[in-house]
């Protein structure tokens, strides 16, 4: 499976640099949902989603994923 460079522009994974699954034309995936970004353990019920969507490169070559909103966990899906 080929994988793509990807930034994370805006909430809570701003800046977050992570490699995707790339889709068949080499893109990163038009949306993904990120679950509990940075969180050791969250407490039951206090989960989220935090769904972001493909945006653009940028000047170096990276895909930049940008934020959409959060919802409860389970609730982009």
């Amino acid at each position: 499976m080929a994988l793509v460079r990807v930034r994370f522009v805006g909430g809570p994974a701003h800046d977050l640099v992570r490699e995707l699954p790339a889709e068949p034309d080499g893109e990163p995936p038009r949306r993904w949902i990120m679950r509990h970004p940075g969180e050791a353990a969250a407490a039951p019920g206090d989960e989220t989603d935090h769904l972001y969507e493909r945006d653009r490169r940028d000047g170096w070559g990276t895909w930049t994923m940008r934020y959409v909103r959060t919802e409860p966990f389970g609730a982009t899906e």
